[in-house]
């Protein structure tokens, strides 16, 4: 099954920037990552009230690199950015994945594909 995504989590300044990478030999277009809700931090069992939602792009070159922009909501507003939640999709050695990127895109013969990678910690 092909798999060309690559993704990899980097910090710039004071937020964490998450990159995809395409591995294929072939330009990816319409790239999206459906919404991560993230569970609630408290042990009271209560739905997730926060979410990262990522900005689509038009296409990813084969062996290119792109950042992805996100926004982090909350309780139905996008929050400031010193309350992002995106470092919590970073992998964290020795943890479970909580998470997963579902990602879907057209490939060079138009047709929609699909791959999962977990994250998170």
């Amino acid at each position: 099954m092909l798999k060309p995504f690559q993704v990899d989590f980097v910090k710039e300044d004071s937020r964490t920037v998450m990159k995809l990478r395409n591995l294929s030999e072939e330009s990816l277009k319409s790239v999206e990552i459906l919404t991560v809700f993230l569970k609630d931090e408290t042990s009271s069992g209560s739905p997730s009230r926060a979410h990262i939602r990522f900005e689509s792009v038009n296409a990813i070159s084969p062996k290119s690199i792109v950042a992805l922009s996100h926004k982090t909501w909350a309780n139905g507003r996008p929050v400031e950015s010193a309350d992002d939640q995106m470092e919590r999709l970073q992998t964290v050695n020795g943890s479970s994945w909580p998470y997963v990127l579902d990602i879907s895109w057209d490939n060079a013969e138009g047709r929609r594909c699909y791959q999962s990678i977990p994250v998170g910690h």
